[in-house]
């Protein structure tokens, strides 16, 4: 009898060979157009040398703040990328701003460390009111008219702070520690992600919990569109789903290979455009996504650089917003840069 492999050195391994070179050409163009259909920034700027805990741009994408590993608290003006002022919590000390948020209209602005807020004229530079937190800190959205802070808390709670007279004036129970939280434009919605694997939509005025939404997994990103319709919630080895906020129901997922939630690359941040058409939403893989809200279907994708190409840096994206002229965007990355998006189809100013 002859062996099973004789076949393959016939006559017809010119045609194998052939189909072997399609396969490998296929394959390899297939990779080729993965690795192309990515867009770069049209420019960088660096505002940290050794990298960022944390950073957030203005609704009107004209300031950041950002929390500097090296170098404290900084607000930063994005038209000529100056540092206007050095924010930190205690003189002489750099503090380690782990979260930071503004006010709608970007007049005010709130920082935190672990135990500590501090609230900031954005014009002036002053600081306006200085408090202790009711527990350890870990994220705050700060309301539009800048008089209250949303904090979420590792002691299980989130509560609605006044950040102008002090106190507590509501708290929102979880069973587990409050990651991530977000406030509805008009302040009258609030959401609230904890590692008990759940996001819940609360009443601010009444304090009643409207919907829960559940995850397989800790939930460390929730975000609401302005009006509060829709409500983006990220598992962190789970799935990222997007909510109709009016009647609970999900309106689809957002796609991410399996491997990539196995490892933990998930979306850290997000962003709703003002009339909701779009999600732009960023990733620990330097990867940056503009989606349809209304399919979840991918419109443009971006590669931000990192620092050092060949090494293991982190260049997570921590903030996102939409720029000034249309299909215009900004990024800011962990390892200290800002970046400057364009579809392809705008003008290159912001």
């Amino acid at each position: 009898m002859k062996p099973l492999l004789l076949p393959l050195f016939s006559k017809s391994t010119n045609d194998i060979r052939v189909r072997l070179r399609a396969v490998t050409f296929f394959t390899l163009l297939q990779f080729l157009v993965s690795c192309g259909d990515h867009l770069s920034p049209i420019r960088s700027a660096e505002i940290a040398s050794k990298g960022l805990y944390s950073a957030k741009i203005t609704r009107r994408s004209d300031f950041i703040v950002a929390g500097s590993i090296n170098h404290g608290g900084s607000l930063w003006r994005l038209t000529d990328h100056e540092r206007l002022f050095n924010w930190n919590h205690k003189n002489g000390e750099f503090s380690s701003i782990l979260t930071a948020d503004f006010s709608a209209q970007g007049k005010l602005a709130l920082t935190a460390d672990t135990n500590t807020l501090v609230l900031w004229d954005v014009q002036s530079g002053q600081a306006r009111r200085f408090w202790s937190a009711p527990a350890e800190i870990l994220d705050i959205a700060l309301a539009a008219n800048g008089k209250h802070a949303l904090l979420g808390l590792s002691d299980s709670t989130a509560v609605i702070f006044d950040v102008i007279n002090g106190g507590v004036k509501r708290k929102f129970q979880h069973s587990k520690a409050v990651i991530s939280v977000d406030f509805s434009a008009d302040g009258r919605l609030a959401l609230s992600g904890s590692s008990d694997q759940t996001a819940i939509l609360w009443n601010v005025a009444s304090g009643e919990k409207l919907k829960t939404f559940r995850h397989r997994d800790e939930v460390p990103l929730v975000k609401l569109s302005d009006d509060g319709k829709l409500a983006f919630t990220v598992g962190k080895y789970d799935s990222a789903i997007l909510w109709n906020t009016v009647n609970g129901e999900k309106l689809g997922e957002l796609p991410l290979q399996a491997q990539y939630m196995k490892r933990g690359v998930r979306f850290t941040a997000a962003v709703f455009s003002a009339g909701n058409q779009y999600l732009l939403t960023g990733r620990p893989d330097q990867i940056v996504t503009l989606w349809h809200s209304e399919n979840l279907q991918p419109k443009q994708r971006w590669k931000l650089p990192k620092r050092k190409a060949w090494k293991p840096v982190n260049a997570a994206v921590l903030s996102l917003a939409f720029g000034q002229k249309t299909n215009t965007f900004i990024a800011v990355s962990a390892d200290g840069f800002i970046h400057y998006l364009s579809d392809g189809t705008s003008q290159t100013g912001f």
